[in-house]
Order: structure tokens, then C-alpha cells, then sequence
């Protein structure tokens, strides 16, 4: 039997005037307790709280933002959607904004300089507190762009890259460390034939990378074999296709580190396709520790690179720009370190080598 529809109105929503009458305050003092200010006691601030959640009101935050001045909305730019190490950035740096009263934008650049100058021109438009500018290394193609920030006066953090100006932060990322324990690691295991797939020369943190692994082989007097370092995107079929090129030759590592788990998932798939197995026939280091790296086959064995305390750093630099006092010295790096997570894709190299 169908069923009557109901002929009573949906309630209205509750607004300001509501809230105040049954928590019997002054609409006055909703407004300041849902801004956050000092003036309201605990004793109204609860009284206040407890009306809201009862009648399930959402405060008007444009509002909210056109009285105080603050939109309390931060942007992160990030290089690569598709990435699964971007979305669980964008992720940490949500959690660590929302507690702590904050917005976020997202915008992914695509590793277009284009693409980034409207990402900046659309945070500009949005009159953000702040932006995270987390391409790791396209920044210089776009130095008038994250210029006018600045001029702007809208405080601004980068990883690696560092602007002459009193309100841009930088993130130190130490690859260093976690890159030297994986050489290590393989040295351990018997290996000395050590390849390298980097990333994109267009990125300053590829190039970091790879100088890194130069600099991890030459401090344990291990050989550098230019041809087993080979130049790829970042990208599965990046990782694919370096594999592919090291098979061509003569001579070929026993282990791959990767700059990156992406390309390190790629080189796991053209080994199985091409009749290897990993670790027995080849070990394989990726570098970020994305969520999937630990569901591969067999598991990756991966330099970590936290997202949270990435994600962390880039919120308090902006954090402490933000509610800084005119004229106030704040802490402009922050260091992010990475560290070795050992798992299945790595073992002692093959005997016949």
C-alpha cells in the first residue's frame, strides 16, 4: 500500500535569534562564542554550545569571516593528484586544520606551470590566511606567481624551496637519512650492484634524491654505474619503463632503490611480467611509504616520509604566520625527517652474481 506523503512543513532551520533565546543569552553573545572569544564565560560558552548541538544550527562562516576579517581558510597547492601520497597529505593537513578551527582549499598543480599560476590566483581570489605550496620543486617556474602572495601579505610555505620574504616558511625535508639507511640495508644484505630510478630533473626534490644516493654509495666505497641511474617521472609507467631500459643491458643490478613508491610499484610489475622474482632475483626500495606499499607483492620495502608531520609542519608554519603579531619574529623551517621501513621486496642478492 503506498504511503501518505506527510502534509506537515519541514521545521525551519534554526538561526542566531534561536539559539540565543534557548540558551537564553544575547544573539551577542552567540556571535562571540562561536567566533571564539575571550570575552564569553565557560559557564555561557557551554550553555551556548549545548543550544547549538540541540537544534543542529550551522553558523554562517562567510558571516562569520565578513565581521572578523579572518577567513580562517588555508590553501595547499599539491603537484600530483593521482598520486596516492598527495591525497593522504591533503588528508593529514585537513584533520590538523579542522581541530584546530581552520579550512582548507585544495588545489593540484598536474606538474603544469600554468596549472600552478591559476592554483595561486584562486587563493589570492579566496582571501586565504595562508598556502601551503607543496609541489616539491616546480616552484621556481613560478616565482611571480608565489610573488604576489606576498604581495598580498599572505603568508606562505614550501617544501625545499626557500623565498626572501619575512612571511614565506620553509620545510626541510632530510631524505638524506632514510636514502643512506636503505644503501645500508642493501650493503648489509650483500648487495654492491645498486641502481637508481630518479625522478624528474624538473623537480628539485629528484635531484636531491639522486645526489642523495650518490652521496649514501660513495660513503660506503660502493661502485656508481652512471648507466643504472636512469632519469623516469615519478609514475607507474615511469617505473615500468626505467626497468625496462636497466634489462637492456649487459650488466644489471641485483637491487633498485626508487625516488619514489610509484615508480618502485611499477619496477615490482615489469619484474613479474619479465619472469623475475623480488626480493630472489632483484630487491626494491621505494621512498614515501604510500598506504598501498604495504599491500604490494610482495610488500615494499620503502623510505618513510610521514604525511602527518609533513602535514604538521606545513599547518604551524602557516598557523603562527597567521595569528602573529604585527611585527612578531616566527620559526621559518621546519624539518621533516625520513627513515627506512624494511618489508618484503628486499633480500640478499642472487648467488650467481
Amino acid at each position: 500500500m503506498p504511503r501518505k506523503r506527510s502534509s506537515s512543513r519541514p521545521a525551519k532551520a534554526a538561526d542566531i535569534r534561536t539559539v540565543a533565546a534557548l540558551a537564553k543569552v544575547s544573539i551577542a553573545t552567540v556571535s562571540r562564542t562561536v567566533n571564539g572569544s575571550p570575552a564569553v564565560s565557560e559557564r555561557l560558552s557551554k550553555r551556548v554550545w549545548q543550544a547549538i548541538e540541540q537544534l543542529n544550527y550551522f553558523p554562517n562562516t562567510h558571516a562569520r569571516s565578513l565581521v572578523s576579517g579572518r577567513s580562517r581558510l588555508f590553501g595547499i597547492i599539491v603537484e600530483n593528484i593521482t598520486n596516492p601520497f598527495f591525497p593522504e597529505l591533503i588528508q593529514s593537513f585537513e584533520e590538523v586544520a579542522v581541530a584546530n578551527g581552520y579550512e582548507i582549499l585544495v588545489s593540484s598543480s598536474n606538474s603544469d606551470p600554468a596549472v600552478l599560476t591559476t592554483c595561486v590566483r584562486r587563493m589570492i581570489e579566496r582571501k586565504v590566511e595562508g598556502v601551503a605550496v607543496l609541489t616539491f620543486g616546480e616552484e621556481e617556474s613560478v616565482l611571480d606567481q608565489l610573488d604576489q602572495l606576498a604581495q598580498h601579505s599572505i603568508p606562505l610555505v614550501l617544501a625545499e624551496f626557500k623565498l626572501h620574504d619575512e612571511k614565506s616558511s620553509t620545510i626541510l625535508l632530510d631524505y638524506t637519512t632514510g636514502i643512506r639507511a636503505a644503501v645500508e640495508h642493501l650493503a648489509a644484505l650483500g648487495h654492491s650492484k645498486i641502481g637508481f630510478l630518479a625522478g624528474p630533473h624538473t623537480l628539485h626534490s629528484a635531484i636531491t634524491r639522486e645526489n642523495d644516493f650518490r652521496a649514501a654509495m660513495s660513503a660506503l666505497a660502493l661502485p656508481i654505474h652512471p648507466e643504472w641511474i636512469i632519469e623516469c617521472d615519478h609514475t607507474l609507467k615511469g617505473g615500468v619503463g626505467g626497468f625496462e631500459r636497466l634489462q637492456k643491458l649487459a650488466k644489471r643490478p641485483t637491487a633498485i632503490v626508487c625516488s619514489n613508491d610509484m615508480t618502485a610499484i611499477g619496477v615490482l610489475r615489469a619484474a613479474y611480467m619479465a619472469g623475475l622474482r623480488v626480493p630472489h632475483d632483484l630487491s626494491v626500495i621505494g621512498l614515501d611509504d604510500i598506504a598501498f606499499a604495504e599491500y604490494t607483492l610482495p610488500p615494499l620495502t620503502t623510505i618513510r616520509m610521514s604525511r602527518v608531520d609533513l602535514a604538521r609542519a606545513a599547518f604551524e608554519a602557516l598557523r603562527l604566520q597567521a595569528e602573529a603579531e604585527p611585527g612578531a619574529k616566527t620559526q621559518r623551517e621546519f624539518l621533516v625527517s625520513t627513515t627506512l621501513v624494511v618489508r618484503g621486496s628486499t633480500a640478499a642478492p642472487p648467488q650467481n652474481h
